[in-house]
């Protein structure tokens, strides 16, 4: 689940998949498979398009789609979400289902790990049950070949009766063979000939259902698999039946009597829902486990040593927790001390430029108003939101993909889904989390692999407690003039990312205190289990990664920024210069809440340049700045000395510092964050609350921390 244009903001946002063809002839091939199987690598290979990848489970949340040119033949390539099986659970699994299911495609590529064969083989089961149309793409087989498993695909292929490719991704030299495969199986009217063999009464069932089946739909898709869900009696699979074959498919008397009859029948046998389920999955399982008895070739002993002594440092008891908290510290370090001077050239490029835009407007005798709302307004912020999120950005979010392609995150769940059980919610939240802080929009989209709505929606609420890239600047600047300006150099650096990581654990701390609090009151509920995959531990593709990051990520979430900055931009100007009375409404609406800051430790200037920097989070000091400076356009002091001296000019102390930390590090998420939460769950009532919540907590952390610090102070 890569933050990316498509993964944030409102075009991930899309419940449905629509095939974009150019002619009726167009083949559509689908392409499935578990999680972490490589299918998002194979996608951009076979249509040259850059779908993020990664090394972690979960990770395709929106469905792409590519064109290419095999045969003579135009085929459009879907990628769908990964799952583990076709009895769906999670949004994003059900949509892949009902493609498969009902969207007709002309065939399906089934991509598996070669090192799990056997778990990998439950949902290629599904899959031919579905259709004929398939082709399995044995993947990851150099892995494999590490571990010492090796896979006879050619007898794999004689006992399915299908296609067995065996490919390595990363290499497209072993690609032609399965674009070949998929492009001959279009053509392909044999029905399929390998079937799994069901428990009697079940297949007895079956019996019963398919002759009507057959007849009602004529095979599309397969009457055997629609018999199976039906018995299975899946709600959102019922509700998709009706919408894909008609109304009426169920309200058919022959169909009704069909149905009951077989129902009936288990049920004699002792065989209810929730047994037909354990008897259909135990079923695959043992199929699948039949299949790979002499597929599967074991030369030496799987689990390479270098990756079970890592596990044994990194998800260790002792030693897992501390290692997490060490590299986040030290990849915030890289991140403060790789961006700080690239910064501020940018910066002094950015209102170089602004001089030229001013001097032309001189020249075009433009109205000073109008050079004022263009220049001073709207490009200033615009330059002070680039200047400031750029670089960061351009070093943390490859850093951060480093670690996805090594294989880190799926360590940092199994880390965090014991501390998550606790709070009744699922450990796949601490992925979800891990994505807000690049993005807070990214993460709340991230929800969308979580099964379970209530844990999904807790997620989504609790997504804002951890601080985006968007609070970064403000976070570091009021450490380094307050707390880390007393060291220089390197050590400097060193404690202002300690400070800062310190204040990210808050985040966390508060995290999962509120996702405990909402799984007592309004979400409750037990958590739900789920199955984590530790993928091995794999040298990341370093130019890749740059690559994807800067154009990918950085780039996305910085035109994001600058187009909320542009409205924001003039709305600051007209605030600073409009008057009332010889004041402006900047002052004004300073001093409306004076009252309300005063408790939380802060002053109305600080609250306003929060409600003025709800598009972006970085211009929030600058609206301090140019509020205390009493100036019409954006300012910055210079030096952290300086604008050290002028906080302390305007009452600052270090306790303004620290209720000026927490209100940063807890308020209202910005403007295209809730806006994303509001599409996900298209309701007012839970984005309110998804703003309400850090808000609340943000405003009652200033006030007890402000109080405490005065009884102390009058106690002293």
């Amino acid at each position: 689940m890569g933050l990316t244009s498509h993964s944030t903001g409102t075009k991930a946002l899309d419940s449905g998949l629509v095939i974009q063809r150019q002619n009726a002839e167009d083949k559509v091939i689908a392409l499935a498979g578990n999680p972490n199987v490589g299918k998002s690598t194979i996608f951009n290979s076979l249509t040259g398009m850059k779908q993020h990848t990664g090394n972690w489970p979960g990770k395709t949340v929106a469905n792409a789609q590519g064109r290419y040119t095999c045969e003579g033949r135009t085929c459009i390539r879907v990628d769908l979400a990964g799952g583990d099986s076709l009895m769906a659970h999670s949004a994003e699994e059900e949509i892949a289902r009902n493609f498969l299911c009902f969207g007709k495609p002309d065939a399906i590529a089934v991509v598996c790990d070669a090192s799990c064969l056997e778990r990998n083989l439950n949902l290629v089961l599904q899959t031919m049950e579905i259709s004929s149309r398939v082709v399995v793409c044995v993947n990851l087989t150099d892995e494999a070949e590490k571990k010492g498993i090796r896979i006879q695909t050619e007898l794999l292929s004689q006992k399915l009766g299908v296609p067995v490719i065996p490919t390595v991704a990363r290499n497209k030299k072993s690609l032609p063979a399965l674009t070949h495969a998929l492009c001959r199986m279009t053509q392909r009217t044999e029905p399929s000939v390998y079937h799994v063999r069901y428990p009697e009464p079940v297949e007895k069932a079956l019996s019963i259902l398919i002759p009507v089946l057959q007849e009602k739909t004529g095979g599309q898709p397969d009457s055997r698999w629609l018999a199976l869900r039906l018995l299975d009696a899946d709600d959102s699979l019922l509700g998709e039946m009706r919408h894909g074959l008609g109304d009426d498919f169920l309200e058919d008397k022959n169909m009704k009597d069909a149905l009951k009859q077989a129902s009936d029948l288990l049920l004699k046998s002792g065989i209810d829902t929730e047994a037909f389920r354990d008897l259909i999955t135990a079923s695959l399982v043992a199929e699948a486990e039949k299949l790979c008895q002499n597929v599967v070739l074991m030369e030496r002993p799987v689990y390479q040593f270098r990756d079970w002594k890592l596990d044994q440092f990194l998800t260790s008891r002792l030693f897992g927790y501390p290692a997490m908290i060490l590299l986040l510290a030290f990849l915030l370090w890289l991140t403060i001390t790789g961006a700080n001077y690239p910064s501020q050239a940018l910066a002094a490029l950015l209102f170089r430029f602004q001089d030229l835009l001013t001097a032309l407007s001189g020249r075009l005798h433009a109205p000073e108003w109008l050079h004022g709302m263009l220049v001073l307004g709207i490009y200033r912020v615009v330059a002070w939101v680039v200047s400031v999120m750029l670089p960061p950005m351009a070093v943390f979010f490859p850093l951060f993909t480093l670690l996805e392609d090594m294989g880190y995150l799926p360590r940092l769940a199994y880390n965090l889904d014991k501390p998550f059980q606790c709070c009744h919610a699922c450990g796949k939240q601490a992925l979800c989390m891990a994505m807000g802080f690049g993005c807070n929009a990214a993460g709340v989209t991230g929800c969308r692999i979580i099964d379970s709505d209530r844990e999904r929606l807790l997620a989504i609420l609790t997504n804002s407690f951890v601080p985006c890239n968007g609070r970064f600047p403000t976070l570091i600047a009021l450490i380094a003039i307050f707390f880390a300006g007393m060291s220089k150099g390197l050590w400097s650096s060193f404690l202002c990312a300690l400070l800062l990581t310190l204040m990210i654990l808050l985040g966390i701390g508060m995290t999962f205190a509120v996702t405990w609090l909402l799984s007592v009151t309004l979400l409750k509920g037990m958590p739900s289990a789920f199955t984590l995959e530790l993928p091995p531990y794999r040298r990341p593709q370093v130019g890749s990664v740059i690559v994807r990051s800067i154009f990918d990520r950085t780039l996305f979430v910085l035109g994001r920024a600058v187009a909320v900055a542009v409205p924001a931009g003039l709305l600051i100007w007209i605030m600073a210069n409009v008057t009332a009375g010889g004041t402006s409404l900047l002052e004004l609406c300073a001093s409306f809440l004076d009252p309300l800051a005063g408790l939380m430790g802060l002053d109305g200037v600080i609250l306003i340049a929060f409600l003025l920097g709800f598009p972006a989070n970085e211009i929030v000091m600058p609206v301090i700045f140019m509020a205390y400076l009493s100036q019409g356009t954006l300012m910055e002091p210079g030096s952290f000395a300086a604008m050290k001296t002028l906080l302390l000019s305007h009452g600052w102390t270090w306790m303004t510092a620290v209720s000026m930390l927490l209100f940063s590090l807890f308020h209202w998420p910005c403007s295209t964050t809730l806006l994303t939460i509001h599409k996900e769950t298209k309701s007012l009532k839970w984005t309110a609350l998804a703003a309400l919540l850090p808000t609340a907590a943000g405003i009652l952390l200033c006030m007890l921390f402000t109080g405490a610090c005065r009884i102390f102070a009058l106690i002293g």
